[in-house]
């Protein structure tokens, strides 16, 4: 299957510029691409990882990508998706977090023998001249296209400040520089980058009358339409420092249903006659797929043997009813219950008989979950999970 028609079966695609010169640059010829990174955090997270998936799709069909560290961006802030203003970065935080990302994407995508480019648009950002800067492109957008953009609006009634005002300038920018620089013809973002990316498309056909494309992806989300990748400490990262591969593989161990087969279908690299045969298992069964998503995203992000890892300990703790020989005692979470603090989870599952004895197991280190003490009141219940009270007593929480 050629490569457009793979990134449709597998439900990447959201918008493109223009589907039929699109298909035909991914299928026919080769082209350098670039996706953006802002710097905003010390790792990427999991929604940086679908853009990675597609970004090696995209090479091993024989594209360059372009990974774009926005060291300059960060320094504004992008306002789409917000309803608040970014926190403002000092350079040296930004260095370092761009840091971290060049090494993490070299674990998806291949930078030997110019396979793919490293760039930081601080290199230009950063060098120009206001003025001069406003008289050469200030007149190539109209303030108010930009204000009917998502990014905008959605922070209209908060305030939208100045500062944040430019983002959708630079980032039309950068997509003429990369193009000046290496021929770059197509950017790559989320479905909500979609008003940049068009400010992009049209600075280049004004002020080099040539065409350039954009394409947007469609974002990992969970059956009631949130951003998916938040749990009980966060974001998922990528970062095994932030995100331990067992937490990670869990994540994913524990999806929602209505979402399993289509993060097989965008996370992973599972041939799609095996992912449609996924799709037509019922009730228990679907455990077969969850369990399959797990450890191939697992394997993608830390490696073969911390997901061999992972899973061995998830079987050891959740599959395998033979501590001391006798079945492990289960408890049931009901569903208006995820998010459930664990000093009150303790009595809800007859562990502790009130608050002062679950504090008290608590402060202690008489609790552990899947293997690990806790000792915050406030840890909350997101996940099936084992916990282990003193040296003996063992119960596992189905979500």
């Amino acid at each position: 299957m050629k490569l457009y028609e793979t990134l449709a079966e597998r439900g990447y695609i959201a918008q493109v510029t223009h589907e039929e010169e699109v298909r035909h640059i991914l299928n026919e010829e080769k082209i350098h691409f670039y996706i953006g990174f802002d710097a905003t955090a010390d790792s990427l997270h999991v929604g940086h990882f679908l853009t990675m998936m597609v970004m090696s799709h995209m090479q091993n069909h024989g594209h360059i990508p372009i990974a774009l560290l926005g060291g300059g961006t960060t320094m504004v802030g992008d306002p789409s998706g917000r309803t608040d203003m970014r926190q403002m970065m000092t350079p040296e935080t930004i260095n370092h977090n761009a840091h971290i990302f060049k090494e993490q994407m070299h674990r998806f995508i291949s930078f030997e023998n110019n396979k793919a480019i490293m760039a930081n648009n601080a290199d230009w950002l950063t060098k120009l001249n206001y003025v001069q800067f406003l008289r050469e492109y200030g007149a190539n957008f109209s303030v108010n296209r930009m204000l009917t953009a998502d990014a905008y609006k959605n922070r209209m009634e908060q305030g939208l400040t100045f500062l944040e005002f430019n983002y959708m300038i630079m980032q039309a920018y950068d997509f003429l520089e990369l193009n000046n620089i290496f021929g770059c013809t197509l950017q790559i973002g989320g479905r909500d980058q979609w008003s940049n990316i068009i400010a992009g498309v049209d600075l280049i056909r004004r002020k080099k009358g040539k065409e350039a494309y954009g394409l947007t992806l469609n974002l990992l989300e969970t059956s009631t339409g949130e951003k998916m990748g938040k749990t009980a400490k966060g974001a998922l990262w990528l970062s095994a420092n932030k995100t331990t591969p067992y937490e990670f593989y869990q994540y994913f161990r524990n999806i929602d249903d209505t979402s399993v087969i289509n993060c097989l279908k965008l996370l992973t690299f599972v041939e799609m006659s095996v992912i449609n045969e996924m799709a037509k298992l019922k009730g228990q069964d679907i455990n077969n797929a969850k369990t399959l998503l797990a450890y191939e995203v697992t394997k993608l992000v830390h490696g073969e043997e911390e997901a061999e890892k992972a899973r061995t300990t998830a079987q050891s703790l959740f599959e395998n009813n033979d501590q001391a020989g006798e079945t492990i005692p289960t408890y049931n979470l009901p569903k208006n219950k995820i998010g459930i603090d664990i000093v009150s989870l303790l009595i809800e599952a007859n562990l502790a008989k009130s608050k002062t004895e679950a504090r008290r197991l608590l402060s202690q280190n008489g609790i552990k979950i899947n293997g690990e003490i806790v000792t915050e009141e406030n840890f909350t219940i997101t996940e099936s999970l084992m916990i282990q009270k003193g040296k003996k007593t063992f119960c596992k929480i189905y979500l």
